[in-house]
């Protein structure tokens, strides 16, 4: 074993300091200080001098020439969304994929579940490596500031799926208002007149405005919104599938259930013929996205197709022009809706 004190005419070598280390003393991220070590004025004024006088204290050494290596284009974007496991977020971020793999670039992505820390440091690790831009589904309390915070580093976004009040970044994601809205007025057309809606989380815009054109069709045609105010703002087929009894003692007893989700509605079918009774057939079920092969579900989904495919190709081309020093081909972009009416929305059963 080395003897540190021997004198064995070896000299040996000073561990090096490391940004990670100046962010631990001074409890902030790696990105805030190497932002700082920059003078980018993203970071306070205040923040820089104590990163510099820190750093000056540890011994950090600033290597100008890997300053300059990591300002380079690195051909990396960053894909940050909600939900990697729900298919819907699997066929946007393979059609941002597709289009990026024709211009060179590699993605890397990160799941945050909803969860604004995750979120966050996601990102700081992304500016860390030098993404050339992000593509983002942003978290549950995202801010017009979070995004703007991100911008003024020099890391250009877009915004995709979910909405940002105030955000100036380009935002491409579905009409889900009308989406619902023209759902839900099928099934008035249908002769449904008891119809509820179970899902979604309004602090999200896709939440809001679904459950907002459900609303909207219901008060159009005169008709009761069932009393829902107990079941949970749930998302997945696990969920919607433990849902089902409630659903079933809403009162009045709907005919026809919105679910926020397709996989949500997969949950209560599931559920629904658990208790015997056959969706499409006793009661009418339907689904939002469109999902790959919701066409074959038992029964066949009534849904909503919600431009997976095109919001990835405009969020591609978005930040492909934006880190080309390019203006943005749109600012504010909803992909129209389109219903799918398959067997799982038929009239209610008659009296």
């Amino acid at each position: 074993m080395l003897d540190p004190s021997a004198n064995d005419g070896r000299k040996l070598r000073r561990r090096r300091v490391t940004l990670s280390q100046i962010a631990a003393e001074l409890n902030v991220s790696t990105a805030t200080v190497s932002l700082a070590l920059r003078d980018n004025p993203a970071v306070s004024v205040d923040t820089r001098q104590k990163v510099r006088e820190r750093a000056a204290e540890l011994g950090y050494i600033y290597n100008r020439q890997a300053a300059s290596l990591r300002t380079a284009r690195t051909n990396i974007i960053g894909v940050v969304v909600n939900d990697v496991i729900n298919p819907y977020f699997a066929e946007v971020f393979r059609a941002v994929e597709n289009e990026l793999e024709r211009a060179g670039i590699t993605i890397l992505i990160c799941n945050h579940r909803d969860d604004l820390a995750r979120q966050k440091n996601f990102v700081d690790v992304l500016q860390q490596q030098n993404a050339d831009g992000l593509v983002i589904c942003p978290s549950l309390g995202t801010t017009a500031a979070d995004i703007e915070q991100i911008t003024r580093s020099g890391t250009p976004v877009t915004i995709i799926c979910r909405d940002v009040e105030g955000a100036t970044a380009p935002i491409v994601r579905g009409d889900d208002f009308r989406g619902t809205f023209d759902l839900t007025r099928h099934l008035i057309a249908q002769g449904h007149r008891s119809i509820a809606m179970i899902g979604g989380r309004r602090q999200t815009s896709s939440g809001r405005d679904r459950h907002g054109g459900y609303l909207a069709a219901m008060r159009e045609a005169n008709l009761a919104i069932p009393d829902g105010g107990g079941l949970p703002e749930i998302m997945t087929s696990a969920e919607g599938k433990v849902a089902v009894e409630a659903l079933l003692a809403l009162d009045p007893r709907p005919t026809a259930i919105v679910c926020f989700n397709d996989l949500l509605a997969l949950g209560v079918m599931s559920g629904l013929h658990r208790l015997g009774i056959v969706p499409g057939v006793d009661i009418a079920v339907t689904g939002f996205d469109d999902v790959e092969g919701s066409e074959t579900w038992n029964p066949p989904l009534t849904t909503v197709r919600n431009g997976s495919d095109e919001i990835g190709k405009h969020a591609a081309n978005a930040i492909l022009a934006l880190v080309n020093d390019r203006p943005s081909p749109f600012a504010r972009l909803l992909i129209p809706p389109r219903l799918e009416i398959r067997e799982s929305s038929s009239a209610p059963p008659k009296a």
